[in-house]
């Protein structure tokens, strides 16, 4: 029986600028940092007290390694207390974030990386 989700892989193009992004402008923490020396290299990383943590993976090796494997974004949901402040924050940090829009079940709003993966950000009621 599956008990919690514990990883989301996210394949990226470059592995220290995606760390940056998430570090320096959303709070994460990198949790493991590993490389085998043959290219497989990950980045492990989480915001502070989550469950489930995020693996940057270098695209191009997958992709070389697993040619059938889906490489594209992950569609992912983060939550927040405060969509006002984190929308401004990340504007501030020069992140591209959409309009925070009202839904039934709070405010939501988009966000992407540095390759322009999207993500999304909702303030539950």
């Amino acid at each position: 029986m599956i008990q919690k989700l514990g990883q989301v892989m996210i394949y990226v193009n470059n592995q220290d600028q995606a760390r940056d992004f998430w570090t320096e402008k959303l709070g994460f923490r990198v949790l493991a940092e590993e490389d085998n020396g043959g290219g497989m290299r990950w980045i492990e990383l989480a915001p502070p007290g989550a469950q489930t943590t995020i693996v940057l993976q270098n695209k191009e090796f997958v992709a070389k390694m697993e040619p059938e494997m889906n490489l594209g974004t992950p569609s992912l949901m983060f939550y927040t207390d405060n969509a006002e402040q984190l929308h401004q924050d990340l504007k501030n940090k020069n992140v591209m974030v959409g309009e925070i829009v009202e839904i039934p079940a709070g405010k939501v709003f988009n966000f992407a990386d540095d390759e322009e993966n999207y993500f999304a950000v909702m303030e539950r009621k």
